[in-house]
């Protein structure tokens, strides 16, 4: 079964983002109190599979769960291969959709200036949130 490995947040776009204990996710808007949070978006949340963090530590970086900017970094679970529209159940009571896979880098963004490279165009998820609740690392990530 997958599961959750970090759940992390930071204020602002672009920026790497800092494991925390929990994060509370609100329907149709986003994590509370993270930069990408926004009820006018599709990419509402981010996820980043472990394996690709993995395959970037192969190359001899030295990352962790959030320097990707992820809102989430799942363990077993290769998200980046998800059909679009997918529905994820996480821990209890949220629900996520697939909107999209990658992404545009913007002009060598802070998280490629600060590990050399960024696996987010082309394995990072994006997602809404269809129902909210409250994340921790431990929680099970199911596929609905």
């Amino acid at each position: 079964m997958a599961e959750i490995k970090a759940v992390c947040t930071s204020q602002k776009k672009g920026a790497k983002k800092h494991p925390v204990e929990h994060v509370d996710l609100v329907a149709n808007y986003g994590i509370q109190g993270d930069g990408h949070a926004d009820s006018q978006t599709h990419r509402q949340v981010s996820l980043l599979a472990v394996s690709s963090i993995d395959k970037m530590k192969k190359l001899g970086l030295d990352v962790k769960p959030g320097d990707f900017a992820e809102n989430i970094t799942v363990e077993g679970m290769d998200v980046c291969h998800l059909p679009l529209g997918t529905h994820l159940k996480l821990g209890d009571d949220v629900e996520l959709e697939i909107t999209q896979i990658g992404k545009e880098c913007h002009d060598r963004c802070a998280i490629f200036k600060q590990v050399g490279t960024c696996i987010m165009p082309l394995e990072g998820v994006f997602a809404r949130v269809i129902r909210g609740g409250r994340l921790r690392a431990g929680n099970s990530v199911l596929r609905c």
